[in-house]
């Protein structure tokens, strides 16, 4: 299992029925339709995910549903659980002891590791967030991977800080969606040869990324195109760099239509497009507006999604 954090994980949109709750057969169609198509692992629970509408009951029942569901499924598509297939939930929290509960409820059903946004809300300063993860680290034995996005915490790890949380082996990698290449930069220089992961968490970042030794993407992009977004980060990871090109300016307006409103709201309306299940969004996401809509569209027809 050494050094399985890169290629393609998938932040999996999370289905809700007309009533809002959890649609798990509909979870299974999606969850199907990842492992056929190759990518390296399923992320549940994060911001695509609307981790931040569920209650805790509802955290920790979609983490033990799409770790088992991976398990037990694997084999039908000529995968293997743990081996070139992983699962690892989004656990973090701006509560400490939550993530701490969270991750250990994550290793115990078999996660393959947890990812932690930087505590949001709060502003914790840099120590603050030293000391976050090392009570997460003292308190479990699951691979924790960093996942910084100051545009959605208002809070920037530095690198300074995550190389002195990063002397912990436990700590596997960083998803790291600050959008400041300056800082990616640096992140992938002071990690190189360390077995330390720097994955992307921008789609339209990943050759970047993985040009200067990023290994893969956490994608928003592969709930919907799972299989190009795997060829593209193998390709990469494979060097060829010349079709990851092309591969990158293939998809690159289709990455910016995934934005044309916050996350999920136009992945979720894609993959409705698509007949996949996604349902509606919990309050306060809410569809995107009828202008966005045929923008969305005019992205997946030129694309070749529909006609």
């Amino acid at each position: 299992m050494d050094d399985f954090l890169k290629g393609t994980w998938t932040a999996l949109i999370t289905p809700f029925s007309s009533d809002l709750s959890v649609d798990y057969e509909g979870f299974k169609r999606l969850l199907d339709r990842q492992m056929e198509n190759g990518v390296t692992g399923l992320v549940p629970c994060g911001t695509t995910g609307e981790s931040a509408t569920m209650s805790h009951a509802t955290h920790r029942e979609v983490i033990k549903f799409v770790t088992e569901y991976a398990r037990d499924n694997a084999g039908r598509f000529g995968r293997a659980f743990g081996k070139d297939l992983f699962v690892m939930p989004g656990t973090g929290s701006n509560a400490t002891a939550e993530a701490v509960e969270l991750t250990r409820f994550a290793e115990s059903v078999g996660a393959h590791a947890t990812l932690h946004v930087i505590p949001y809300y709060n502003k914790p300063t840099q120590e603050g967030l030293k000391l976050h993860f090392k009570m997460i680290l003292d308190e479990t034995d699951v691979p924790v991977v960093i996942y910084n996005i100051p545009g959605r915490t208002s809070r920037n790890l530095e690198v300074a800080t995550m190389l002195e949380i990063a002397k912990n082996p436990q700590v596997i990698g960083i998803k790291e969606a600050s959008g400041d290449i300056g800082q990616i930069m640096k992140t992938i220089y002071k990690t190189r040869g360390t077995g330390f992961s720097v994955l992307s968490g921008d789609d339209n970042l990943t050759y970047v990324y993985m040009a200067m030794g990023g290994k893969g993407v956490v994608s928003v992009a592969s709930n919907v195109i799972p299989r190009q977004m795997s060829d593209f980060t193998a390709a990469m990871l494979a060097g060829d760099f010349k079709k990851g090109l092309d591969m990158h300016w293939r998809m690159l307006d289709f990455f910016e239509a995934l934005f044309y409103e916050t996350n999920p709201g136009p992945v979720k309306y894609m993959a409705s497009a698509l007949g996949l299940p996604a349902g509606p969004m919990r309050p306060p996401m809410c569809t995107p507006t009828p202008e966005n809509q045929e923008r969305i569209k005019k992205a997946m027809r030129a694309f070749g999604l529909m006609k």
